[in-house]
This record gives structure tokens, C-alpha cells and sequence, in this order.
């Protein structure tokens, strides 16, 4: 029996060893320029095989060759960082499903925690947002399934499906004693990515809610539309990126090159390949996916110097913290709010054949100035004391196995640089008196509405600095 054993994990060490030569040869001849060729790791791969060989003959039942392989490529994958993954079949549908802004589910952003799903965002407008899913949320039971044990994967595969089709989340809250039960129904996800509308005459509104293929292209749209509608020249526009989790990077990149002049430094990435380097600017060959016109030509000239105030919060994440960094680094647009997510890493998508894929990550994002986003985010101009709630909302250095910074003195949240912050304009609520305790807490307001302290703040901000201009030209 030993010797068989030995002579099957012989067989199987070859059989891998060849593939890895296979592919450190071809990757190697992909890349002339290489210097250093990495020794396959003998001794390490000598253990998977005897590991791969035990299961297959003392294991309590009997496995694939298939679902043994995949689940080590999972491990190696998620044991990374917490967006590096395998996309089999399914998944790789659905992440090309999900940048087209419809898919079948109940909306939300989520990460993998201690086995558990943790929601980063719920998405507007979806059953999970209209049921009161709240970031930090853990979901341990997905129907009478238990999410321990399941992949990130499969426990998206199981929230995902078919439109009217009911499914049960078990949910463990921060602050509640007991778990949360909510009864949602499946359906189709129709992203509106881009909202937008008059507050007042010569102030409008536009909210970003993820960014997907059409993104820059409804901007355009919205935008060219509020400028005929306003009766007077634009004074101030409000650019909302909160809760937006991201999306595509070219939709990134095109919002911030409507408000940008032509060829500004949008973000640049670093990494260890050549590929990995790059410098993506305010420039049609870095936002459009195919030689169609450049949308962003049709937007009224006064776009680019119109006051703006962009609005973030925690759960402004990747593609929207890049915006947001833009403009900031620039001084085109006041950042308003609170500090965001910190997701700052880039994902390469690498295809494997057979329909699968491998999510790597390959690289970090930094703003135009040097700033690098990753387990950090953007700190506002000004920030939002008012929003208790922030300071416990999930975030980027808060996930288990998260990238660094890739700085050491910047590898925790400065919050030296919070505190020195310019001073909020948004004062916290006077503390509560006894009877007022007992009192049915109200929703926040939605984003957008009459009753959105932040856009309110917004607004103060514009009408404030318009008010300062005038006296100063009374005053000559």
C-alpha cells in the first residue's frame, strides 16, 4: 500500500510540476524582459501531492480530481487578500452579467469575513436596500443554510437566481442581542448608475450609484440635459458618490475627465509587472472600449469649471474613491463627508479557458498627487461630524487579509490628518434628552432628498462662497 501510495503521489507530483514548468515557461516567454526566474517550490509541491494523495484514498468519501484542484485554487486565491478569487463557469458569467447593470438577486456588495458574509453596501433601489440590509450586516444563514463553510462564491451563487423567488437571510447585527431574520424576493437588478436632477435653479444633482460600461455616457447625458433645463447659468453642481462600491475602471475614468481639462494624470497604478505600471489620464483612449465617438465632446464647455461639491461617505469605494481623489488632487471639486472605504487595489481579470477565470490582484491605485488609496481611502476637505454611524461602518483595513497601504507610515488610517482636518461644517446633533430616548428612531433621509443634511450642507457651502464674492466685488 506504501508503495502505491508513493508511486500515485509521484504520478500526480509530475503530473503538476509539468503544468507549473508549462506555465513559468510560456509566462517567461511572454515576457523577454524578465530577469529573475523563480524556482518551483520543490518541497512545497512534494507536500500537495501527498496531501492530494491521502484525501484521495483515506478520505471518508470519495472526491474528484476536478473539486479538489478547484478548491486549491480557491485557497490559494482567497488566502491572498479579500478580492483575489477564482471565477468558475457561474462566476465569470455573472461578473460580465453584473458590469452590464442587470442581473437576478437582491443587491448587494459583500465581502467574506471569519467564514461569514459581511455586506459592504446595499445597492438603491434593490430588495436588500428596501428591506433594511445595513453595511457591517453579517449574513450567517442563507434559507436553512448555514453561510460557515461556503465560499464567497457560493454564498453569492445562492442569493443570486431566478426574479420572485423568495429566499431567507439570517442576519447578526452590531448593537442587536438577537439574529435578524428578513424575508426578501429575488429580482431583476436594473442599475440606474446615473441619477440626476434640478435642486434649484442653477444647482443641480448627480448621483453615481456604480460604475458599469454606459456610465460615462449617461453622465453626459444627465449632465447636457440639467444644463438646458436650468433658466439660469449653473452656479454649483453636486457630484454624490456615496455608498457607490465602484465598478469599472474606464467608468472612473470618464466621469473625472468630464469635470478635468483634457490629458489630466486621473490615477496611476504600481505593481511588479510592466502591465501592472500604468498612467491613465482625462483622454478618450483611456474611458472609451471601442472606436465609437467620444461622448464626453457633446458636454457644455462650462462643465469643467462650474463649482462643484463631491460627496462621500464609507462606503464610497475602488472606482469612486478614484474620482474623488481626482478632483480633489486637482482642486477641480470640495470633498464633503466622511473618510471612505479604502479599497485601493487593482483586479486584473485573467481567463483560463473552459469559460473560467482567476481575479488577481495585481496593483494599487494612487491619486494624481501621490496618494495611495488602498486600506486608507480620501479624507475630505470637510468633514461630517454628524454621522455617528460612519465611524463603525466597515472598511477596507478592516477586512481580514487586507492589502497593505504599501506605505509602512501610512499602513494604518492617518488619523492625525482626520483631525487636522478643516474645520466640519455639519455640527454633530445636540445630545438627547431623557424623554426623547424612548422615541422611535427615524430612517436617515434619503440621499438626494429635501431632508439630506449632507446635500443641505452642500448647498450652504455654494450660497456661503457666492455671498463672499459678491461683497468682495462691492467692496472694490
Amino acid at each position: 500500500m506504501g508503495n502505491k501510495m508513493r508511486q500515485f503521489g509521484l504520478v500526480i507530483f509530475g503530473a503538476i510540476a509539468g503544468v507549473m514548468l508549462s506555465l513559468n515557461f510560456s509566462a517567461v516567454a511572454n515576457k523577454e524582459t524578465q530577469e529573475v526566474q523563480h524556482p518551483l517550490p520543490v518541497e512545497e509541491l512534494r507536500a500537495f501531492t501527498e496531501v492530494f494523495g491521502r484525501i484521495k484514498s483515506d478520505y471518508v468519501e470519495p472526491v474528484e480530481d476536478k473539486k479538489l484542484i478547484t478548491e486549491a485554487i480557491n485557497g490559494m486565491l482567497t488566502g491572498l487578500d479579500p478580492h483575489s478569487a477564482y471565477l468558475d463557469v457561474d462566476a465569470f458569467k455573472e461578473l460580465q452579467i453584473g458590469t452590464q447593470g442587470e442581473f437576478g438577486g437582491l443587491g448587494i456588495e459583500v465581502s467574506m469575513e471569519d467564514g461569514f458574509v459581511k455586506v459592504i453596501s446595499p445597492i438603491e433601489d434593490t430588495p436588500a436596500f428596501r428591506a433594511g440590509i445595513k453595511p457591517g450586516d453579517l449574513i450567517v444563514k442563507l434559507d436553512e443554510t448555514a453561510v460557515k463553510g461556503l465560499s464567497l462564491t457560493d454564498a453569492i451563487k445562492r442569493m443570486r437566481g431566478k426574479p420572485n423567488t423568495p429566499i431567507t437571510l439570517t442576519i447578526l447585527r452590531k448593537g442587536e442581542t438577537k439574529p435578524m431574520v428578513f424575508q426578501l424576493v429575488r429580482a431583476v437588478i436594473k442599475i440606474q448608475s446615473v441619477k440626476s436632477k434640478m435642486i434649484e435653479p442653477g444647482y443641480a444633482y448627480i448621483r453615481i450609484t456604480q460604475f458599469q460600461e454606459q456610465t460615462g455616457e449617461n453622465l453626459t447625458k444627465a449632465i447636457d440635459k440639467l444644463f438646458k433645463e436650468s433658466p439660469v447659468p449653473m452656479k454649483g453642481l453636486v457630484l454624490d458618490l456615496r455608498n457607490d462600491p465602484g465598478g469599472l475602471l474606464n467608468g472612473a475614468v470618464a466621469v473625472s475627465a468630464a469635470f478635468l481639462p483634457a490629458n489630466s494624470l486621473v490615477v496611476y497604478t504600481d505593481g511588479r509587472t510592466d502591465d501592472a505600471k500604468m498612467k491613465l489620464k482625462a483622454s478618450p483612449e483611456f474611458y472609451l472600449r471601442d472606436t465609437k465617438n467620444d461622448y464626453l465632446k457633446r458636454l457644455p464647455s462650462a462643465i469643467k469649471t462650474v463649482p462643484m461639491v463631491t460627496l462621500v461617505n464609507a462606503g464610497s469605494a475602488s472606482a469612486s474613491e478614484i474620482v474623488a481623489g481626482a478632483l480633489q488632487d486637482h482642486k477641480r471639486s470640495i470633498v464633503m463627508g466622511t473618510q471612505t472605504f479604502g479599497k485601493g487595489s487593482v483586479q486584473t481579470i485573467l481567463p483560463l479557458g473552459n469559460n473560467t477565470a482567476i481575479k488577481l490582484t495585481t496593483a494599487r491605485y494612487f491619486t494624481p498627487n501621490g496618494q495611495a488609496i488602498q486600506a486608507k481611502g480620501i479624507t475630505p476637505d470637510i468633514l461630517d461630524e454628524s454621522a455617528k454611524d460612519e465611524s463603525e461602518r466597515l472598511r477596507e483595513a478592516d477586512l481580514d487579509r487586507h492589502l497593505s497601504n504599501g506605505k509602512a507610515e501610512e499602513m494604518k488610517l492617518d488619523l492625525e490628518a482626520v483631525k487636522n482636518a478643516p474645520k466640519p461644517v455639519i455640527k454633530p446633533p445636540k445630545p438627547e434628552v431623557e424623554e426623547d430616548k424612548n422615541k422611535k428612531r427615524e430612517p436617515p433621509a434619503e440621499f438626494g432628498s429635501s431632508g439630506d443634511l449632507l446635500l443641505t450642507q452642500a448647498m450652504n457651502y455654494f450660497k456661503e462662497g457666492a455671498a463672499k464674492k459678491n461683497s468682495a466685488k462691492i467692496a472694490n
